[in-house]
């Protein structure tokens, strides 16, 4: 009787760790029944594919801007979130997303989403942009200009938090014009997408010589 009742009892264990198998086979590819083993299916083996394995996010996110928006349809009053947020990896790639929701968290993911899927790479030489830029959107207007080593960021407001996600480390800057934060955002997003390499090409070289040779 004894044997039975462990029998028995062994069968649901077996049951449930077989289904544990077949799930983590479908999300990653093989077996994980011993995280330290080395086999070809599971673990971290050369030809296995582990949790640990995964290659990790570095995109930093900062909110920029969080508003209640108030819609008046029939019958009453809907109120949803509007998020603003900036992520950046601080190694040139910058993006700013819009996010509407029924509460702080959903407008939040949406927003950074979106910023995902417009990302921008921020061109730079010496830890600072490569030339000055003046840029206008509606009514925000932006001035941005390179700095020394050592200067540090200029900028306030949500300017100085889109550079420091970019990486920029030496800049100066002067917001003019409108106070709202969203369209300050979106001048400096255009402002750090007109910039332009400092490289010149082959073609550009070769006429340079010329000139000054005349």
């Amino acid at each position: 009787m004894e044997d039975k009742k462990i029998k028995t009892e062994d069968k649901p264990k077996e049951a449930a760790q077989g289904a544990a198998e077949t799930v983590a086979r479908d999300i990653y590819g093989g077996k994980t029944n011993d995280r330290r083993g080395g086999g070809r299916e599971g673990g971290h083996g050369r030809k296995g594919f582990s949790r640990d394995a995964r290659p990790k996010e570095e995109m930093e996110q900062r909110i920029l801007e969080v508003a209640r928006v108030t819609r008046v349809m029939a019958g009453g009053k809907r109120m949803n979130f509007r998020a603003c947020v900036a992520i950046g990896d601080r190694k040139g790639n910058v993006g700013v997303g819009l996010g509407k929701g029924a509460d702080v968290t959903m407008a939040v993911n949406k927003a950074v989403n979106r910023a995902k899927k417009v990302l921008i790479n921020v061109p730079m030489v010496n830890e600072t942009i490569p030339h000055a830029v003046t840029h206008k959107m509606g009514a925000a207007r932006m001035i941005l200009k390179p700095a020394k080593k050592g200067r540090g960021v200029i900028a306030g407001g949500v300017t100085r938090v889109i550079l420091e996600l970019a990486g920029v480390k030496n800049v100066t800057s002067k917001t003019l014009g409108s106070k709202n934060k969203i369209n300050n955002a979106r001048c400096t997003i255009e402002a750090l997408q007109s910039l332009r390499r400092s490289e010149l090409p082959e073609t550009g070289k070769e006429a340079k010589k010329e000139i000054t040779a005349k």
